[in-house]
């Protein structure tokens, strides 16, 4: 069996998580090379390509896009092209509400609309806002403000820049992240397989390490199992199967989970709290589908 890991091409040296999973790979006789997604490869030499640490395409989103569907003729992603492209853009975050599955609160605003914050903000109740593009990742072009004249006056002028050009979302601020951080859950083939609580710089929201958040070994709670399962099992069921899928959870102030997002493109699955028995999960779930 040999596969392809798609990376990228500036991808940071301290960025190693994965080692311990390509030595499992080894170990497994699954030959591997990690290449750039944009690189000139002929991917039809590979028995499937696994995306893992494309960070860059959310710079470069139509490439990216395209180099989706022109590998996908070449060879078979993992996760399948139409879960990529469902999942490329958080548009995928109102479906999954619309059809029973709990996220935050939100107001949709999309690109081309015009939008009041001050009266959404009245006519929700909320006393902290939070707006984040739907094409995305790592904090970018995220808002954090409150419903003060000052906040809203950021939060407006944040909106009116970024609309003309593309999709935001608009939900509270759920100040629990700033002490207890954002949980995820990481499966493969749907099994869960270990947890992570991600925890920013003290009055911070940002959970990302390039931030200096930290990062911890976590269970999750049965809420939380709960909301995974939903969503797992209505992603398979209309998009195709997930080999691998990382959920995120942001909580209120009852602890009540929400889910944040959905990773299902290219997504850090911290092998360094799952450990050697992650790596062998990913693996096997390599082995089953080449098998089928």
């Amino acid at each position: 069996m040999k596969i392809a890991i798609a990376s990228c091409a500036n991808l940071p040296d301290w960025e190693i998580d994965d080692h311990m999973f390509f030595q499992t790979l080894t170990q497994q006789d699954i030959e591997y090379q990690v290449l750039a997604w944009d690189s000139d490869t002929d991917w039809a030499q590979f028995d499937l390509c696994l995306i893992r640490t494309t960070w860059d395409y959310q710079e470069r989103f139509p490439e990216f896009i395209e180099w989706i569907e022109r590998a996908s003729q070449q060879t078979k992603l993992y996760n399948p092209t139409q879960v990529l492209l469902w999942n490329s853009h958080k548009r995928y975050l109102k479906e999954l509400e619309d059809n029973g599955i709990s996220i935050a609160p939100s107001e949709w605003l999309l690109q081309g609309g015009a939008y009041n914050i001050s009266d959404i903000m009245a006519k929700r109740g909320w006393q902290q806002g939070f707006i984040k593009p739907l094409i995305g990742a790592n904090a970018r072009e995220c808002c954090r403000f409150d419903n003060t004249p000052q906040g809203l006056a950021q939060a407006q002028q944040h909106a009116d820049r970024l609309t003309p050009n593309e999709d935001l979302v608009l939900q509270p601020y759920l100040k629990t992240v700033e002490e207890f951080g954002e949980t995820s859950g990481i499966f493969f083939n749907k099994q869960f397989s270990h947890g992570t609580r991600k925890v920013p710089v003290k009055g911070d929201f940002r959970v990302q390490d390039d931030y200096g958040a930290k990062d911890y070994p976590y269970q999750l709670n049965e809420k939380e199992k709960d909301l995974a399962q939903q969503a797992l099992s209505y992603v398979c069921a209309k998009y195709g199967h997930l080999l691998y899928a990382r959920i995120d959870f942001l909580h209120d102030a009852d602890g009540t989970p929400y889910l944040n997002e959905m990773e299902l493109i290219e997504p850090s699955l911290f092998f360094r709290h799952g450990g050697q028995q992650a790596c062998n999960l990913l693996a096997e779930a390599l082995l089953k589908v080449n098998a089928q």
